[in-house]
């Protein structure tokens, strides 16, 4: 299964970033860490869905100043991008913080009944 699809079915057509709902039409690829003409970072672990707004305004930006440019990003990419490298998890709950570290995984749990 290609990844693309693969994180439709994770968690439908939802922006990692910015968690707006768009159409699976709409919603692209982002690199998390860009790649720079590099394929191995077309890997599963680095790769995520984003609304073309989200996609177009980190273009190529460092993962560190996107996340930074706006701390909600960071929570939301934890919720949504559990799938990524230890690393960029680790530095996305850093800049999280602690308690939007821990709401981000109890809305990633499928048996956790309520929505906050």
């Amino acid at each position: 299964m290609d990844t693309r699809q693969w994180l439709l079915d994770q968690h439908g057509p939802v922006c990692a970033y910015c968690e707006q709902r768009v159409s699976t039409k709409a919603i692209t690829m982002d690199h998390v860490t860009p790649r720079k003409g590099k394929t191995a970072y077309d890997r599963r672990d680095n790769l995520v869905l984003a609304c073309p707004a989200c996609n177009a305004l980190k273009a190529d930006q460092p993962f560190l100043s996107f996340l930074l440019g706006r701390r909600a990003r960071a929570a939301s990419l934890l919720r949504y991008g559990g799938h990524l490298s230890p690393m960029l998890l680790d530095l996305a709950r850093e800049i999280a913080g602690p308690e939007a570290a821990a709401r981000a995984a109890r809305l990633a749990d499928p048996d956790y009944p309520y929505l906050d």
